[in-house]
């Protein structure tokens, strides 16, 4: 009776929480727990690279955004279950519509999507009326339903470069992954001004000081970083094409400049290698960790799969008019051959 009061006291603050915040017995062993659930709902769980090691550890599925994606597409489970942040979740219930998606913790956000609110885009939209818009995957289901095709980091040069070379293009939210796609494809790019906080903090005069110390190492950046950071690294890429190259690099030393969840997946495929995750402008912070993706947590995880809470509901017209953007994105990827 006390467990049922519980939920529902906790189910009634989920808008304000964010998360079910209830009491988890300590001496639960959380991955055996999840494990059974997984077995008792057919659910799986698709984690993010930048989630902790724990998370990492006891998903079915670790990914960037566009293997979550299409995983999320033909996954034949009951219950997703997005260890991620809000954005990834939704795209995974705009491209499973009848399966329960949830995601552990909803003030999981994002600085890059909030960074685009979809109302003031649209006003930046009709400046352009013939442009095609191409909206990186890092927005709000609602930006999905003002974009013509959607891109991850992965597929971003791909999907400019499927676009007619007379057609203009707006891209939106990064303006960072826009300057890096206009020196990649040459194409003249109109870019909303979006940012991701993790990615514009690393420090430019840290990462030369490392570099000096670690005379052997190469920085490998993702496209989010600023173009200062950009030019000086010898390999840019996605966060998977990050972790690919480090395990086929003949190189053993490396200075990681994206959130540095990922280093655990490097660490856990080339134990041998070393590898220093660059160090953001102020030392007295965690910056160079996203903060909304560090909200999940093992416990939350673990409540969130038993009472199936909280729930990612979107509306109809959003799911119809923003999917096919996700559509065209993952048709390109697949002729690709990503």
């Amino acid at each position: 009776m006390a467990e049922v009061q519980e939920l529902e006291i906790a189910k009634g603050n989920l808008s304000k929480k964010g998360f079910l915040d209830m009491e988890v017995d300590p001496t639960l062993d959380l991955v055996e727990e999840i494990e059974k659930l997984k077995k008792e709902k057919n659910a799986i769980i698709l984690a993010h690279y930048y989630q902790e090691s724990e998370i990492q550890d006891v998903a079915d599925y670790i990914g960037d955004s566009l293997g979550l994606s299409q995983q999320a597409a033909n996954t034949e489970a009951d219950m997703i279950v997005f260890a991620g942040v809000h954005f990834m979740a939704e795209t995974a219930k705009m491209l499973s519509p009848s399966k329960k998606v949830v995601l552990p913790d909803l003030k999981a956000g994002c600085s890059l999507a909030d960074s685009c609110p979809p109302h003031l885009f649209k006003k930046f939209k009709e400046k352009y009326p013939d442009h095609v818009v191409v909206s990186y995957i890092n927005c709000t289901a609602e930006l999905k339903t003002l974009t013509d095709i959607c891109c991850t980091s992965s597929n971003a040069e791909h999907v400019i470069n499927s676009i007619p070379k007379d057609k203009g293009i707006i891209f939106a939210p990064d303006r960072n992954l826009g300057a890096w796609l206009i020196k990649k494809t040459g194409r003249d790019l109109v870019l909303w001004n979006g940012t991701c906080m993790v990615h514009e903090i690393f420090s430019n005069e840290k990462i030369t000081k490392l570099q000096v110390r670690f005379p052997k190492a190469k920085l490998i950046a993702h496209p989010e970083c600023e173009a200062h950071i950009l030019d000086k690294a010898d390999f840019i890429g996605s966060t998977s094409g990050l972790l690919k190259y480090t395990k086929e690099s003949k190189h053993e030393e490396f200075i990681v400049a994206t959130e540095s969840g990922i280093i655990h997946q490097m660490e856990k495929a080339s134990p041998h290698k070393t590898f220093i995750p660059a160090p953001p402008n102020n030392e007295n912070c965690a910056c160079n960790e996203c903060p909304y993706m560090r909200l999940n947590t093992m416990e939350k995880l673990y409540l969130a799969m038993k009472y199936e809470q909280p729930e990612i509901i979107l509306e109809d017209w959003i799911i119809e008019q923003g999917v096919a953007s996700i559509d065209r994105m993952l048709e390109i990827s697949k002729r690709a051959g990503l």
